[in-house]
C-alpha cells in the first residue's frame, strides 16, 4: 500500500492504523534490510514518515503534522514520497549533519553499490537510514 493509495482508497480505518503502526524496530538489522532492498519501499517511507512525526489522525481521516519540524510541515504537510520523489529525497538529504553523512561507511562497513547495481532510487533508498 502506497501513500497515495492511504489518500485515495477508501481504506478502513483499523486497516489504515495496522497499515502505520506495524513497522519495523529502527536497528542495524533494518537498516541492512533497507540497504539490501529486503524491506519495500512503502515500509522505508512510512519509517522515515514517522521518525519525521507524521500522524494519520483517525478521527478527522487526515495526516497530523503538528510533530513535523515547521520547515518540512510548511513543504509538505502530507508526507511525501521519498524514493519516488526527488525534492523531498533532496531536502532529507540536505537536512543530514555533515558528521552523519559517512555513519553508513563508518559504523555499518557498508562500502556503497558497485557500478551498474544502483540507479537514482537506490541512491534515494541508501540516503533513508542516514537522515532517521
Amino acid at each position: 500500500m502506497s501513500r497515495q493509495d492511504v489518500l485515495i482508497l477508501p481504506v478502513a480505518l483499523a486497516e489504515l492504523k495496522k497499515f502505520m503502526s506495524e513497522l519495523p524496530l529502527l536497528s542495524t538489522e533494518t537498516i541492512w534490510a533497507i540497504l539490501r532492498e529486503e524491506i519495500d519501499d512503502s515500509t522505508v517511507n512510512r519509517l522515515v514518515w514517522h521518525c519525521l512525526g507524521y500522524d494519520f489522525d483517525e478521527t478527522i481521516g487526515q495526516w497530523d503534522a503538528t510533530r513535523v519540524p515547521e520547515d518540512w510541515r510548511e513543504a509538505y504537510p502530507e508526507p511525501p514520497d521519498f524514493i519516488e520523489d526527488r525534492p523531498p529525497s533532496v531536502k532529507l538529504t540536505r537536512s543530514i549533519p555533515p558528521q552523519n553523512k559517512q555513519l553508513l561507511k563508518e559504523k555499518l562497513g557498508f562500502n556503497g553499490y558497485k557500478i551498474g547495481e544502483f540507479g537514482p532510487r537506490q541512491t534515494r533508498r541508501r540516503l533513508r537510514p542516514t537522515g532517521y
